[in-house]
């Protein structure tokens, strides 16, 4: 991974989120319930959405600044590694008494992967801590959210966004309803725009994309991005629906590859692009994720040629 980024003239983006350690394992197949299966690796790396998402929008050229905690312990030199490495302003991450972030992730021999999360020092990522930082979030032209901080963390973060504010809400956990209304664009997979709309109060009647899609925008958020994995991506705007076509690749490792879209994405609206244009640009970075091992290791930086999507 590259040391030095070059920043191209785009805006601020601020990322209040979640930042771990990372334990993979890898086995031939995940094991059924109750089932033990010998695996491999057993190593610490760089992750946690909020860290996957700055690190991959500060290696394409966003000017980044984190907002976040870790612990006191050895597993804080790898949660931070990447942090460092991308350049992007780590002043608003702080050490605290509580662990780093743990993330368990189990990798099939076909590239899927499982993940339990172990919040550590990511619980004290709230309102409090967030307030601490005012000024910074008040400042971003872009301020982007995840699932992995207590509620009140990001609820106060939205409050004090005077930007655009996206949200990637995974996991999909209880948060002020008009707060999370408040994305644009909303971003998740087809699972999480499901458990979105239940939140919202809002029963959907079908899994299809389109509808999840539409039915979103009908709840109240101003636009959403499905990602859809090997189908790509999907957009709903005032103007649609439009698709977003992905690369076809043989994937080695599907971990963090959406936190790539999602940083990327953000990236490319910060230099001006249109939702649809920055979800193309998106699509090549998430493919091109999976073809190493790891979360953050993955990420292509700017200037690496990128996956292309065929006939494009």
């Amino acid at each position: 991974m590259t040391t030095s980024v070059s920043r191209r003239e785009g805006k601020k983006i601020v990322v209040v989120g979640s930042i771990n350690a990372d334990l993979t394992t890898r086995v031939a197949r995940h094991p059924h319930p109750g089932e033990t299966l010998m695996g491999t690796g057993g190593t610490f790396s760089a992750g946690g959405k909020g860290a996957n998402q700055a690190v991959a929008a500060a290696l394409l050229g966003g000017d980044v600044a984190m907002v976040g905690a870790v612990g006191a312990d050895p597993q804080a030199e790898a949660a931070l590694t990447h942090l460092r490495r991308s350049g992007l302003d780590m002043r608003a991450v702080a050490t605290t008494t509580e662990p780093t972030g743990l993330a368990v992730i189990t990798v099939s021999a076909s590239g899927e992967n499982t993940i339990v999360v172990l919040p550590g020092a990511n619980a004290t990522v709230t309102a409090s801590y967030v307030d601490q930082h005012a000024e910074l979030i008040r400042g971003a032209d872009i301020v982007l959210l995840q699932g992995e901080i207590p509620a009140s963390g990001f609820d106060r973060a939205v409050e004090l966004a005077a930007g655009r504010v996206v949200v990637n809400l995974a996991p999909v956990v209880p948060v002020g309803k008009q707060r999370l209304l408040e994305a644009n664009p909303l971003l998740a997979n087809e699972h999480e725009a499901a458990l979105v709309l239940e939140q919202l109060e809002r029963p959907h009647e079908s899994d299809d994309p389109h509808q999840l899609a539409r039915e979103l925008r009908e709840a109240g958020f101003q636009t959403v991005v499905l990602t859809l994995g090997a189908a790509g991506a999907l957009v709903a705007d005032e103007q649609g629906l439009t698709e977003i076509p992905t690369p076809k690749v043989q994937p080695v490792d599907t971990t963090g590859a959406g936190d790539a879209f999602a940083g990327a994405l953000v990236t490319r609206l910060s230099e001006g692009d249109g939702l649809v244009d920055a979800a193309r640009f998106a699509a090549r970075v998430g493919a091109a994720a999976t073809l190493a091992r790891g979360a953050q290791d993955s990420y292509p930086a700017a200037g690496e040629q990128l996956p292309e999507v065929e006939n494009s």
